[in-house]
C-alpha cells in the first residue's frame, strides 16, 4: 500500500514538472483553434457554482464529465442517477444525462450523454449577412462509458471512452477520444488530490460537403481540414477545515490547463449542513469571459425510502454573454 501511495505521489510531481511538454500553452493565438468546443461545458449545477473547482470533490455521477476517478465515491446506493440542463442566451441549451452503477465489490461503471440544442439557424455568408434564405441546425453531442476502481482506501482510478460528434450544414466531425482521471486522500482534514486528463484523440477531417454561394454561382466543398479535440489537463486539491456530524465546510482550488487557450484558476466553497442543505460559491481567474461577480448555488437534499434524492441549482454572471443557469437532478436508488 505505501509503494502505490509513493508511486502516486512520483506520478504528481512527474505530471507537474512535465506539462508542459505534454499540454504546451499555446495562449490567446489559439483561442478557440480546436474543434468540439461543447466538450468543455460542465455539466452539473454544483460544480458550475464552484467554479469548476471540482476535479479534487467530483463525488457523484458529474465525476463522469470531471475525473473518472470520482465515480467511486457516490452515494452508497447501488445506483445513481443524474439529470442536468443549461439555459444560455439565444434559446440554446446544453443537456446531460448520466448513471453510475457498483458493478463490484471495488468497482464502477458509469454511462453518459451530453447534447447541445441550438435550434434551427439562418444561414449568412460574407455576400448575404443579412441570410442566404437557407437554414440549418447544428449538431453537439457525445457519449462516454467509464470504468473505475478502488486500489486502496486513498487511492483510486477512472477512465471514459468516448464518441463525440459535431455537424454544422451537411458537414459532420466524429471522433473517438478518453479521459482519465486519479484521486488521493491524503487522510489528514479530509485533503484529497485529484488529477484528470480530459479529450484525449486524434485529428480527424470533416465529412460531408457544402454549398457555398458566390457572386458567379455555387460552388460545392467536400474536402476540409483536420480538426484537433480540446484536450485538457486539470489538477486539483480539496480540503475540509470544518467536518462534523452537522457542518462541513470544504474549500478547492484547481488548475485548469488547455491545449487551445491560457490557463485557468478556480478557488470554490461548499458549506453542508447535516448533508441535507448546501450552499456554494466559487470564481474562475483568467478565464476570457470573466464573471461579474463569483458563481454562486444552493442544493438540497430529500431521503426517500428507496434512497434519495438531490436538487442543485447554479447561477453564473457573464460579462458578456449575460447569466448562465443550471438545474441537476440528482436520485439515488438504493
Amino acid at each position: 500500500m505505501k509503494f502505490i501511495h509513493l508511486l502516486f505521489a512520483v506520478f504528481l510531481l512527474s505530471v507537474v514538472k512535465l506539462q508542459a511538454q505534454i499540454l504546451p500553452s499555446f495562449g490567446d493565438s489559439r483561442t478557440g483553434g480546436t474543434g468540439m468546443q461543447f466538450l468543455k461545458i460542465a455539466p452539473d449545477a454544483r460544480s458550475s457554482s464552484l467554479g469548476g473547482a471540482y476535479v479534487a470533490i467530483a463525488n457523484d455521477v458529474a465525476a463522469l464529465y470531471w475525473n473518472p476517478a470520482g465515480i467511486t465515491n457516490v452515494d452508497t446506493g447501488k445506483v445513481n442517477v443524474m439529470f442536468s440542463n443549461t439555459r444560455y442566451f439565444g434559446s440554446i441549451s446544453s443537456n446531460y444525462v448520466g448513471a453510475v452503477i457498483k458493478v463490484g465489490s471495488l468497482s464502477y461503471f458509469g454511462l453518459n450523454v451530453m447534447a447541445m440544442n441550438y435550434g434551427t439557424m439562418d444561414e449568412t455568408t460574407e455576400y448575404d449577412p443579412k441570410g442566404t434564405g437557407r437554414t440549418f441546425t447544428p449538431i453537439n453531442y457525445s457519449i462516454g462509458a467509464t470504468y473505475a476502481k478502488i486500489l486502496t482506501n486513498s487511492f483510486s482510478f477512472g477512465v471514459t471512452g468516448k464518441f463525440a460528434q459535431e455537424g454544422y450544414g451537411g458537414v459532420t466531425v466524429n471522433n473517438a477520444m478518453f479521459d482519465l482521471g486519479l484521486k488521493y486522500d491524503v487522510g489528514v482534514k479530509h485533503t484529497r488530490f485529484a488529477v484528470s486528463f480530459s479529450n484525449f484523440g486524434f485529428n480527424v477531417a470533416p465529412t460531408g460537403e457544402v454549398s457555398i454561394l458566390k457572386f458567379n454561382g455555387a460552388q460545392t466543398i467536400n474536402s476540409f481540414t483536420e480538426v484537433s479535440v480540446p484536450a485538457l489537463f486539470r489538477l486539483g486539491i480539496a480540503f475540509d477545515p470544518i467536518h462534523t456530524n452537522k457542518h462541513i465546510l470544504t474549500l478547492a482550488g484547481q488548475l485548469n490547463h488547455p491545449t487551445d487557450n491560457n490557463e485557468t484558476y478556480a478557488l470554490g466553497a461548499e458549506y453542508s449542513y447535516l448533508k441535507i442543505g448546501y450552499l456554494r460559491t466559487g470564481y474562475e481567474f483568467f478565464s476570457d469571459e470573466t464573471n461579474v461577480v463569483p458563481s454562486m448555488g444552493a442544493g438540497i437534499k430529500i431521503l426517500r425510502n428507496f434512497g434519495g434524492i438531490t436538487i442543485d441549482y447554479g447561477f453564473i454572471a457573464k460579462s458578456r454573454l449575460g447569466n448562465v443557469q443550471r438545474i441537476t437532478l440528482g436520485i439515488n436508488i438504493r
